[in-house]
C-alpha cells in the first residue's frame, strides 16, 4: 500500500481524528501495510513491542496466556481498532498477544522511530500519549472485565 492511501486511511478513522496534518503525515511515512493469515499471530506476550498497528480488514484476537489451556481472549477487534501500546511504555515488551481470527490486514507503524520523535517534539509526543492512554484504559478495563467472567474466582469482585 502506498503511503498516500496510508495517509487516506488515517484520515478516516476515529483514533487520529482531529491530529494536525503534518503528524499525520509523519506516521504514514513510517507505516507499511501487512496480511495476515488465518491464526497468524501479529506478537506475542514478552516479545519486544516496537510497533502499533491499524486494522485495516478482518478480526485480531487479543489474548493473555492462561495458566492452563488456550489463550482467554480479551477482545475480539475489527477494522478501525488501533493494537498495541507497549512501544511506548517502559519495558517496551507486549502485555498480551494478538492473533488474526480471520484473513485481516494491518497498517504497521514503526514505534520506534515514532518513539524518538516523540521524545524530540514533546506537542508530538503528548498528542501520541494522550490517545495511547485512553486505549491503555479502555484494554486494561476490558481484559478485567473479560478476566472476572471467564475466571470468577470466589471473593474477588
Amino acid at each position: 500500500m502506498s503511503k498516500e492511501k496510508i495517509l487516506d486511511q488515517l484520515l478516516d478513522k476515529a483514533f487520529f481524528k482531529g491530529m494536525d496534518e503534518a503528524d499525520l503525515k509523519f506516521l504514514a511515512e513510517n507505516a507499511s501495510s501487512r496480511n495476515l493469515k488465518e491464526d497468524e499471530v501479529l506478537f506475542r506476550h514478552g516479545n519486544r513491542a516496537d510497533s502499533f498497528f491499524l486494522v485495516t480488514g478482518g478480526r485480531i484476537s487479543l489474548e493473555v496466556a492462561a495458566i492452563e489451556g488456550p489463550p482467554l481472549e480479551l477482545q475480539n477487534v475489527g477494522e478501525g481498532a488501533i493494537i498495541g501500546w507497549s512501544w511506548l511504555i517502559p519495558p517496551y515488551r507486549w502485555h498480551f498477544q494478538a492473533r488474526a481470527e480471520e484473513d485481516s490486514s494491518v497498517i504497521r507503524f514503526d514505534g520506534d522511530v515514532i518513539f524518538e520523535r516523540c521524545e524530540k517534539d514533546p506537542d508530538f509526543g503528548y498528542e501520541m500519549l494522550k490517545r495511547f492512554a485512553g486505549l491503555m484504559s479502555e484494554r486494561v478495563s476490558s481484559a478485567r472485565e473479560k478476566m472476572m467472567q471467564e475466571w470468577n474466582p470466589p471473593g474477588f469482585a
